[in-house]
């Protein structure tokens, strides 16, 4: 993958054009984003008193910056497609929420829409991770042919997954 802008990782400069680092860029912000995406949920669904303004600012403030990394690493185009595919997936979203929290014995309809946004927002840039890091494994961002089979399998892969949680979560 080529980068979008200049990015420094670690002291050393990465000019735009530049192939990324992608085995420290992808662990890196899996694990962070796993992280800050973690706590988010457990704020929003598991901590009593948790003010709501106080889990836009925590969230917010760490998606905003995301996005700023997103764009410079993969660029304007796709991170458009990452809200377009979010728009198309909310119905994913909603069913595997839906089904973390039926874990906890919860359902998303227990809490109102607006505790929903900063987990939902993290799934996105989630899976949108997930996404480019399987297209960089599979070496298909600059093979056409390949990259639309890596795409039918992740889009695939990702309706089994949805159907069968929400199918189990009405059972």
């Amino acid at each position: 993958m080529k980068l979008k802008s200049d990015l420094s990782i670690n002291g050393r400069l990465y000019r735009k054009g530049e192939k990324a680092p992608t085995g420290c860029l992808y662990p890196f912000f899996l694990v962070h984003m796993g992280a800050f995406g973690g706590s988010g949920f457990l704020m929003a669904y598991f901590a009593e008193g948790v003010d709501v303004a106080f889990l836009y600012m925590h969230g917010g403030f760490a998606i905003l910056v995301y996005l700023v990394f997103y764009l410079a690493i993969f660029g304007r185009e796709e991170v458009r497609w990452m809200f377009i595919n979010a728009a198309l997936g909310t119905f994913g979203i909603y069913t595997e929420i839906g089904w973390l929290l039926g874990l906890f014995g919860k359902r998303v309809g227990d809490f109102p829409w607006y505790v929903h946004v900063i987990p939902f927002l993290y799934y996105v840039l989630y899976t949108f991770l997930l996404r480019q890091a399987l297209l960089d494994l599979f070496g298909a961002r600059e093979d056409p042919a390949r990259r639309r089979r890596v795409e039918r399998w992740y889009v695939t892969g990702s309706l089994l997954v949805y159907g069968t949680l929400f199918v189990l979560g009405r059972l």
